[in-house]
């Protein structure tokens, strides 16, 4: 049964009206579904007799008001077509202004700052329409039927004299200060960044109320922002104490009674090839050579679901965080570091219990053979990439021998997965060189090489089988079991088109006539681009014409990996849907019957979620950090490549650093500058002189704003 919301916008306090919300924010949730009586007094949590009463009167009243239609007697749907108005999620934007994007609609609606109500960054509104001045489809907010979050981060404003004070938020899409009463500010000073929780905003107020529930410390301090990071995100930094008790309680033995129940592999050679600064290793490779000239390769993943349960405190703990958080300065793990660095990890001369997926290969690494289960296996050697890299390039030094034979089947993977229609983007990562005191001493770019690839490539080949293996049964045909998959859906077709024409002007050709000749397109593009001015552009362009992979109990397939049938099964360490892949496992190989699709549709959407969450806190360390990293830089000249485009400015990024910062139009002092969208450019009325994406320039850094997370630049003729 759905949660009732603690913040339903109330109008006049008028108790039907509010129950009138609560029920039409549950209806909204499936809005082509009819419900009866009975199910809305559920859904919405009411269910004494005169509660019940209340429901029916709120239900009467909506159909009057032409906010939901009763289809026959006693069963409800809401009315959709009512004139002119939406319901969506809407999203502000720096300026202020917000867009709502309503489900079925291709085009998001506009709504003018002063239209925005007591709407918040992510809340569910009720949007009436309109055409403004006989232009373009806009909006305005008439309630807020769900909030989509209580707690904010911002700097704490004490008004002296007062016994109140406000909180203004670090997000700029954040679009009002949240008001704090005497008795509601903790032992906050003047100054401090605080994490706060709204509890009301009342219809003739112009700031909502709350209170301040943690002081974070002093705005710019370096301990300070990253616990920011986490409260925004509402990431947790460290384990419930009942948590931790249940992970060293965990038994650790190896025992003889649960090896005979497995598969044991820790005769055969077997290794992990990691990051240097790696403590959780997650996945082996195995390797030996049949008496048939094959190989056998064994893909060996850490078996956290032997050690973690459904139904303890820290199941739940790690559903909950969904994903391990890696910051520029430290992990925030899923598991309690017991389990991820110890208990769970693969570490060498160490016997393990593990989830495998063990393959017959030929030469031409041609799948022969596959086997999935449980096993035991012991790690003879753990290398860096680095040290892998050094046996790929020089052929020399231990188990350079296994090292390469794994080298060249995983580049005829990979070569064969682009034939058939994968996406190459090769981009680099930022990463810093921190000292003691966590401050940046340095800049380098994690670049993939073909050590990388090996590990990738035999990853890719386990998560690919394995969903195949529950997916299809020994003819090809569909089984319809219930699993959970890593979904990438087709680019965006007008997204598509506009690339198309855009790298036309620079003379790359596209074919878009079908799915193959666009991902042919697309890797020819990045080919032809590479060293070429242009290449930032276009990359960051042909990245926006993505989808965004998620996970989904609808196998729709992987368009950047060019894989029908793909999974997270080898990260189950750091990734939550990778235990539950895991877990679905074993459940079909000891022959269970398929689970239900909505309740893992439901574990699919919070996992997606959460690791939006965990990539959008990531970025934010990497601004903070570079933000502090150029501070030593300022008043200094770099030559930066224009990485962004706005109707109020344009981001430049310094390629050496990869540090982001923007050029406000309004600064521009030799003309003024309008806008091109469709061309990623702004030009000067007067001048015609232009910036556009991926346009060289030369720039002074101006300013360095650790709290916004933000660099200004200024231009140097």
């Amino acid at each position: 049964m759905p949660r009732k919301s603690k913040f339903i916008s109330h109008k006049n306090n008028h108790k039907l009206q509010e129950i009138g919300r609560l029920i039409l924010s549950f209806m909204n949730e499936k809005s082509s579904k009819i419900y009866n009586y009975k199910q809305i007094a559920d859904g919405i949590d009411y269910k004494n007799p005169r509660q019940r009463e209340q429901v029916i009167q709120a239900l009467h009243k909506l159909i009057a008001d032409d906010r939901i239609k009763e289809v026959e007697k006693g069963k409800y749907i809401v009315n959709l077509k009512i004139e002119g108005t939406l319901t969506g999620v809407i999203d502000f934007n720096q300026t202020g202004n917000a867009y709502v994007k309503v489900e079925g609609l291709e085009e998001d609606i506009f709504v003018h700052s002063k239209n925005v109500k007591h709407a918040l960054q992510g809340d569910t509104v009720l949007i009436v329409t309109y055409h403004f001045k006989g232009k373009k489809l806009e909006g305005s907010v008439l309630e807020v039927l769900e909030r989509s979050r209580e707690e904010f981060v911002g700097t704490f404003q004490l008004i002296k004299h007062k016994d109140f004070g406000f909180v203004v938020s670090d997000k700029k899409s954040i679009n009002t200060d949240i008001f704090i009463p005497k008795g509601k500010m903790l032992d906050a000073n003047d100054g401090d960044k605080v994490l706060v929780k709204m509890l009301r905003w009342d219809s003739n107020s112009k700031n909502p109320e709350g209170e301040i529930i943690k002081v974070l410390g002093a705005p710019g301090e370096h301990e300070t922002e990253i616990h920011s990071i986490l409260a925004e995100y509402g990431l947790p930094y460290s384990f419930p104490e009942e948590v931790e008790k249940e992970a060293n309680e965990i038994d650790r033995q190896i025992h003889d009674s649960e090896v005979a129940k497995r598969r044991d592999m820790r005769n055969i050679l077997t290794f992990t090839i990691d990051p240097k600064d790696a403590k959780d290793f997650d996945d082996a490779l195995s390797i030996r050579k049949l008496q048939n000239g094959n190989w056998e390769i064994g893909v060996h993943i850490a078996d956290v679901s032997h050690y973690v349960t459904p139904g303890t405190s820290l199941d739940d703990e790690a559903y909950d965080r969904a994903t391990s958080v890696y910051l520029v300065d430290r992990v925030v793990p899923m598991l309690p570091e017991v389990l991820s660095n110890d208990v769970c990890s693969l570490r060498p001369n160490e016997d393990k219990f593990t989830f495998s997926a063990v393959f017959e290969l030929d030469d031409n690494a041609n799948v022969l053979n596959q086997w999935f289960g449980r096993t035991v296996t012991h790690s003879d050697r753990r290398f860096t990439y680095e040290e892998a890299q050094e046996r790929i390039e020089t052929k020399q030094g231990d188990l350079a021998e296994e090292i390469l034979t794994l080298d060249r089947l995983a580049k005829i993977l990979r070569k064969d997965r682009i034939n058939k229609g994968a996406i190459t983007f090769d981009r680099s990562e930022v990463r810093f060189n921190l000292d003691e005191n966590n401050e940046p001493v340095g800049v380098y770019f994690k670049i993939s090489k073909d050590s990388n690839h090996l590990i990738e490539e035999f990853m890719l080949l386990a998560n690919r089988k394995v969903s195949e293996f529950i997916s299809l049964n020994g003819k090809g045909e569909r089984t319809n079991l219930t699993f959970i998959y890593r979904i990438h859906d087709d680019p965006d077709p007008v997204k598509l088109e506009a690339l198309r024409e855009f790298v036309g002007t620079f003379g790359y050709q596209m074919n878009l006539a079908n799915t193959k000749k666009v991902a042919e397109s697309l890797n020819k593009l990045l080919k032809d681009v590479k060293g070429k001015g242009e290449e930032n552009m276009i990359e960051t362009l042909a990245m926006r014409s993505m989808s965004k992979a998620v996970y989904s109990t609808e196998p729709i397939g992987h368009y950047g990996l060019g894989f029908e049938f793909y999974t997270h099964f080898t990260s189950p360490i750091r990734r939550y849907p990778d235990l539950i892949a895991h877990r679905l496992l074993q459940h079909y190989l000891d022959g269970g019957k398929s689970v239900s699709q909505q309740e893992y549709e439901e574990k699919c959407k919070h996992c997606s979620n959460m690791e939006r969450l965990a990539a959008d806190a990531e970025r934010d360390s990497i601004k903070f950090m570079q933000v502090k990293f150029m501070e030593k830089h300022l008043g200094e000249v770099f030559t930066g490549v224009i990485s962004g485009v706005a109707e109020f400015g344009f981001w430049v990024q310094i390629p050496e650093n990869g540090a982001e910062g923007l050029i406000k139009l309004r600064d521009l002092m030799d003309d003024s500058y309008m806008f091109d969208a469709k061309n990623h450019l702004v030009y000067g009325t007067r001048t015609g002189n232009q910036y556009q994406l991926g346009d060289k320039v030369k720039i002074k850094v101006m300013k360095a704003n650790l709290i916004q997370k933000q660099l200004d630049f200024k231009i140097v003729e």
